[in-house]
């Protein structure tokens, strides 16, 4: 793995094709594409790639995630989420690095997991004493 936190090419193990749909659960390893329709929940130890075509609506774990069709659930990122022009995400996010491409649509909140730390609290200062 890259240290932007990218996945090396590796070959696609699963595949949901395009006439196929899928509820339920999947945990799994390696590279998952969703071409198909998948809803439920995926908790993925490797890369989910949403085609084109795909439509996911789905809480999501996964490493690394790159969306081209359209994502409705939060997603939960380890490494690197990043949408193609033609990505559509509705739903909350936290990633270690984000990647969105002119024209992908993304409603939701965002987190960046390095951001987790608690933010040092700033004593607000007491205004001036008025002059006598």
């Amino acid at each position: 793995m890259s240290r932007r936190g990218s996945a090396e090419p590796q070959a696609t193990e699963t595949i949901i094709g395009k006439e196929t749909e899928f509820k339920g659960v999947i945990r799994s390893h390696g590279l998952l594409r969703v071409d198909g329709r998948l809803e439920g929940e995926v908790m993925h130890q490797g890369d989910l790639v949403v085609g084109e075509q795909g439509s996911v609506v789905a809480t999501i774990k996964a490493q690394n995630v790159t969306v081209a069709g359209e994502v409705k659930g939060n997603v939960d990122a380890d490494g690197r989420l990043e949408m193609l022009p033609s990505g559509r995400l509705f739903g909350d996010i936290r990633v270690g690095y984000l990647v969105v491409a002119e024209g992908a649509i993304f409603q939701g909140m965002s987190q960046m997991k390095g951001e987790e730390r608690p933010v040092p609290r700033v004593e607000p200062k007491p205004p001036p004493a008025p002059p006598r």
